[in-house]
């Protein structure tokens, strides 16, 4: 157990501040876990974590006793390491080699369906916007988020960089009526302009929306050798979770969607907030590295959720001193790590500890973002007595986005509910 402590008050006040200048550019870089939110009317994640992704794709290509055998034995393959995306990793690099060869007991043409299917799959659990009718806008997370852009007095507009797929931050922008632009001109059949995510100065007061591994609705139209934005489909393009992610990520439109990310990063005065994302993607962990290199002026917060529930129930920290996401943290001091219970700062490596016992004032401001643990019983042998003894560790509660955005929203509607209602 590290012997370094880090005051969660200390640093969280610091970020406040960061969020709160006029003279400070924001940028938010959301991976996956901020769309695990719950739908508090189906009472499950808006889109299902890797873990139930792969459960509902593999129940439904598995219909096709085919592919339910090649899935069985490629799960032997991977052992542990088997989830949706190791295993379309899996058929994608056989793909590339199978040949007139049979493998897994699937030819060329098998392996190409099957790999259609599982991506049909995703994309159609991604696709929540065709369930509208269970989908409860006003209250979703995102639209709290996009209320809090609205309402934040900021001279720079707020840059969103996201992995995802799905179409929530635009119902959430869209509900607030906050204007955003997401790099497509035109109304007739909106074209994706790359001149305009190349310039930084482009609509300098409109919100930015920039899906770097694409997004439901666009479209490569062969014709006119343009990218569109329209229904989606079967034919969306999409980066997929593959080892091919890459290759991919060179390709237009993400070469200048991961261009605007470094650009971003590499102008002064940018804070990059991390929330949901894992830095799974080496095409977008080099591009953050490369930017924070050459601007001594930049800093990226990294709000990371490691925390696991066992089968009793109780939350395990998965943030320790060897993990990866610590290890790329320690080797770049521009990276602040925040873990639930730990944190990575300044290249070291510590736990969140509170350097006093708060008062009554104070721990209605603490609460917003850290948990304090309960009071310890101790046995005094002198005096045969329990005594509770106040340790000052606890949970940060902020990499879980949810409570992230409602700390944003206190920033500006101070007396606002936990239930995102205004008292």
């Amino acid at each position: 157990m590290s012997s370094i402590y880090f005051n969660p008050s200390e640093y969280i006040r610091n970020l406040q501040q960061l969020l709160v200048s006029d003279k400070k550019k924001i940028g938010f870089l959301f991976g996956a876990g901020t769309s695990l939110v719950n739908n508090p009317i189906t009472k499950q994640a808006y889109v299902p974590a890797i873990k139930k992704m792969t459960e509902l794709v593999e129940d439904k290509v598995n219909k096709n006793v085919i592919y339910k055998a090649a899935i069985e034995e490629i799960k032997t393959e991977l052992g542990e390491r088997y989830t949706i995306e190791t295993l379309l990793s899996n058929l994608e690099l056989k793909k590339q080699v199978i040949g007139i060869s049979i493998i897994n007991g699937l030819k060329k043409s098998d392996v190409d369906e099957l790999i259609k299917s599982i991506k049909d799959e995703i994309r159609d659990l991604v696709s929540i916007h065709a369930t509208k009718d269970q989908i409860d806008i006003k209250s979703l997370v995102h639209t709290d988020f996009a209320e809090w852009i609205g309402k934040a007095d900021r001279k720079c507009a707020v840059e969103i960089f996201t992995t995802n797929y799905d179409y929530l931050f635009e119902m959430g922008l869209e509900y607030k009526s906050i204007p955003y632009y997401d790099g497509f001109t035109g109304s007739y059949q909106p074209f994706f302009n790359g001149e305009s995510v190349d310039d930084m100065s482009f609509l300098p007061t409109q919100t930015k929306l920039w899906k770097i591994h694409g997004s439901l609705g666009w479209h490569y139209d062969e014709a006119i050798k343009r990218i569109l934005r329209k229904d989606s489909d079967s034919k969306d393009i999409l980066i997929y979770p593959s080892t091919l992610k890459y290759d991919q990520s060179r390709k237009q439109p993400y070469t200048a969607l991961g261009d605007r990310l470094t650009n971003f990063i590499k102008q002064d005065d940018t804070v990059l907030i991390v929330c949901g994302y894992s830095f799974g993607d080496e095409h977008i962990n080099e591009r953050i590295n490369t930017a924070l290199s050459s601007n001594h002026l930049s800093h990226v917060y990294v709000l990371y959720y490691d925390l696991e529930r066992g089968e009793d129930g109780k939350k395990t920290s998965t943030l320790t001193i060897d993990c990866p996401m610590a290890k790329i943290a320690s080797a770049n001091r521009k990276i602040s790590l925040f873990g639930s219970r730990s944190a990575v700062i300044g290249g070291v490596f510590g736990n969140w500890k509170l350097k006093r016992e708060p008062d009554k004032d104070d721990s209605i401001n603490i609460d917003l973002y850290y948990d304090e643990d309960a009071y310890n019983n101790l046995d005094d042998e002198k005096n045969k007595e329990l005594k509770q003894v106040w340790s000052g560790e606890g949970e940060l509660v902020l990499p879980d986005f949810s409570r992230f955005v409602y700390f944003l929203k206190k920033m500006v509607f101070p007396n606002i509910t936990e239930t995102g209602n205004h008292e």
